[in-house]
């Protein structure tokens, strides 16, 4: 009972921190280069310290490489300051799941989940659960995987954790790097970056997770694909389980800055706009919302594979716009698959809401690239890795990187 206490206080404090700060972000504040000081309790910066490249007070007693890096560690803030902040936000590294039918009770239609099937196994995470804890270590089937969610930068990437015969525990570093969440790992006490997967510092520096395609859905439409899949529970024995229902990002993605983020957002799109985030052999390129929304179905060819990227589900809410996942504004969802099935390139327009028809054998395929009638009924389109990211934070890791601007 005493480390229930303990985690739901910090939960607590927490998210009295994160409202303060959304609320100076939502009337301009927020952000900004860097300069100045900042006394607050959170977003102290190494320049801010007077530390330059130097570790800041609160890291010194980790045993981190910090000789060996792949980035300046001035790009680094403390987004919780604390003696040691590693896992002041707490991992899940013992995930308890409810079957479908257990988490219908308490889960409703529209809100997100990360979804990851894999080796026969098929697995929702809430984001609501996911916002709590951004980390979790995961077995499924014999893979060791970390699912991981950053709030700031709505980034839910999921990798193999096991590097050269090693199963990495990952966990909450505390700090930042362009608002992205930066984990750390147990074994090497190396920090790696969120969204891009690499050990930025530390033993392992310049190393690369394997990307798993996990994306978000509306929980119906998990809930409709895999009747038998697994659902993170909430009774984790970390928090009381309706602590889920209060979300601590409430107004987040309706601010134009973003906090706790240097520099100035990419202004080409809202800062806070999604995209569908894909990566094929270690390049990127980004799908606005705004403009595969007007085209539901964008046939293209990037990295030399030929992508279909689908836009639906309108209704999916948000975990970043209200205090209740349940009223959240609907955002809806992308997804991103390889248009070729067997030795054929297909071409698809939209149909309808979540319905779309190739033109090469008129089979009509749903929103997750499931043939449902005609030709090539029962066939499934094979999903390359692809993120719902806001457009601030995939524009800040991938300056250089294509943009989709519509056909």
């Amino acid at each position: 009972m005493a480390v229930m206490s303990v985690g739901l206080k910090t939960r607590l404090l927490f998210a009295s921190a994160v409202a303060a700060l959304i609320a100076v972000a939502c009337v301009g504040g927020g952000g900004g280069d860097g300069d100045g000081e900042d006394t607050s309790e959170v977003g102290l910066t190494f320049d801010d310290l007077g530390l330059d490249d130097r570790i800041p007070l609160y890291t010194e007693s980790w045993n981190t490489d910090w000789t060996k890096r792949t980035i300046s560690l001035s790009e680094l803030i403390a987004g919780i300051q604390q003696p040691d902040p590693r896992d002041v936000i707490q991992p899940i590294d013992d995930p308890q799941f409810d079957t479908v039918e257990e988490a219908a009770q308490w889960l409703v239609d529209r809100e997100p989940v990360v979804a990851l099937e894999l080796e026969g196994e098929a697995r929702a995470y809430p984001l609501r659960i996911l916002t709590s804890h951004e980390v979790v270590n995961d077995v499924v089937g014999d893979r060791s995987v970390v699912v991981s969610y950053c709030p700031l930068c709505n980034s839910a990437v999921t990798f193999d954790r096991e590097l050269d015969g090693q199963v990495l525990r990952f966990g909450v570093s505390g700090l930042l790097r362009n608002s992205d969440l930066v984990m750390w790992d147990r074994q090497t006490e190396s920090l790696w970056q969120q969204i891009t997967g690499e050990a930025i510092v530390g033993e392992l520096a310049g190393t690369e997770l394997e990307f798993i395609p996990s994306p978000i859905m509306a929980w119906e439409d998990f809930r409709a694909q895999f009747p038998d899949g697994k659902v993170l529970s909430r009774d984790q024995g970390i928090f009381p389980p309706e602590l889920y229902d209060n979300q601590p990002y409430a107004g987040y993605d309706s601010s134009t800055q973003p906090f706790l983020f240097r520099g100035t957002p990419d202004d080409r799109y809202p800062a806070m706009e999604r995209v569908v985030a894909v990566r094929i052999s270690g390049t990127n390129k980004a799908y606005p919302f705004s403009v595969i929304s007007e085209e539901r179905a964008v046939n293209d060819e990037f990295a030399g594979t030929p992508i279909l990227v689908v836009f639906g589900a309108d209704d999916t809410a948000s975990v970043l716009d209200t205090g209740d996942v349940k009223t959240g504004r609907g955002v809806g969802v992308g997804l991103a698959f390889q248009r070729t099935v067997g030795d054929r390139v297909l071409t698809f327009d939209a149909l309808g809401e979540d319905r779309f028809m190739d033109r090469e054998t008129e089979t009509v395929w749903d929103l997750f690239g499931n043939a449902m009638e005609g030709t090539l009924a029962g066939e499934k389109l094979t999903p390359v890795v692809n993120t719902n990211e806001l457009w601030f934070a995939w524009a800040a890791f991938n300056a250089d990187s294509s943009v989709y601007t519509g056909s």
